[in-house]
């Protein structure tokens, strides 16, 4: 699994105009789904997302976590995140989990996040979404549960 985990202040999802999940200070996470992914990809991830200590303390250094200044996190599903573009110019897919795999792990992954004590909101699996973000900081990481980057 992959995930883009940005610092929001602020974050919506609108699939057709209207505004289907929102959120107010805490992460915006877009989650892709490999094809060899399983749910401990998902339970392992959620874990270091929501444990991540990357909010600004007191003193301005990024010492806290999403569940320690009570955040929220809206979670949208992006198999776009296994686009490999080294070869030609049109990305391939091929590492993408199909739909019911994918669809699967996302909704785990929510489950788990939630459980851990978050917030949640999330997009609409497989729908074309616009996605608004006040990006705080900005403060976006990469994280891969193969740890390969």
């Amino acid at each position: 699994m992959r995930a883009v985990v940005q610092l929001a202040q602020k974050a919506s999802v609108s699939v057709n105009g209207a505004v289907i999940s929102e959120i107010g200070y805490g992460l915006l996470v877009l989650l892709g789904v490999r094809k060899n992914d399983t749910p401990s990809d998902a339970r392992m991830l959620a874990e270091k997302i929501v444990h991540l200590r990357i909010f600004p303390d007191q003193g301005k250094l990024m010492n806290l976590s999403v569940l320690d200044v009570k955040g929220q996190m809206l979670i949208v599903s992006q198999f776009t995140l296994y686009g490999d573009c080294r070869k030609g110019r049109r990305p391939s897919y091929s590492d993408a989990a199909p739909p019911d795999q994918a669809e699967e792990l996302y909704e785990l992954f929510i489950k788990e996040t939630a459980r851990l004590g978050v917030p949640v909101a999330s997009g609409k699996f497989q729908a074309m979404m616009d996605v608004a973000l006040i990006n705080d900081g900005p403060v976006t990481l990469l994280l891969d549960s193969e740890k390969s980057f």
